[in-house]
């Protein structure tokens, strides 16, 4: 048993108060909070998980600030990702707006990039990832992820799937909030649920872009 039992509302409020002062000072007064409302419950929700998904990546609460003119040093959201290849895999997070469930190729190498669009470009595999992102936008998922503003080199500009060969990342996700049950056991049925309405988008991706050689 993992021991999930929901993400306590005073996670939500940690980070609002957060956000608002984003400094040492408060988290060191504040730290019990994220331990116990924010890190504890998102340790335990991805161990409920493990069995079907994978095993997940907690990231740390710190920002890498050494290249950033934004020197606050927390990040506003507590975010766990499960890699089913490089780049790539589903995502749960928790911050002061509340639950957000997504995934997908987040980010690569040149490499992985075209061989993205290479199967893209392929009628059969194209049109299999244009069927799972329409079922998705019809299941409330918005569809992102990082494009070039003009059509990528080796490309014709009226290429039927032209907009999905700009993507450099593609993504699905879902902005669940802050409903009743988010401090209950439920949330962790109601991130399974989400998951695996995009595991058909997650293992096309993994095929793709997990290179090996």
């Amino acid at each position: 048993m993992s021991g999930f039992t929901g993400f306590p509302l005073a996670g939500l409020d940690f980070y609002e108060d957060l956000e608002a002062d984003n400094s040492k000072t408060f988290w060191t007064a504040r730290k019990d909070v994220y331990e116990e409302a924010v890190k504890a419950p998102m340790v335990a929700l991805t161990a409920e998980l493990e069995a079907e998904f994978g095993a997940a990546k907690i990231f740390r609460p710190y920002r890498d600030v050494r290249f950033s003119k934004d020197k606050a040093p927390y990040k506003t959201a507590q975010g766990a990702v499960v890699s089913t290849a490089p780049g790539t895999g589903w995502y749960v997070q928790i911050s002061a707006a509340g639950l957000f469930v997504g995934g997908g190729f987040y980010s690569g190498t040149p490499a992985q990039v075209a061989q993205l669009r290479a199967a893209i470009d392929d009628d059969v595999r194209g049109a299999e990832l244009m069927a799972i992102l329409a079922k998705l936008g019809k299941s409330g998922f918005e569809i992102g992820g990082e494009k070039l503003k003009t059509k990528p080199k080796g490309y014709e500009a009226d290429h039927p799937r032209i907009d999905l060969l700009r993507h450099k990342s593609i993504t699905a996700r879902k902005e669940l909030g802050a409903p009743d049950w988010l401090p209950t056991a439920r949330t962790a049925k109601e991130v399974r649920k989400t998951w695996e309405t995009m595991r058909p988008f997650i293992d096309w991706l993994t095929a793709v872009v997990a290179i090996t050689g």
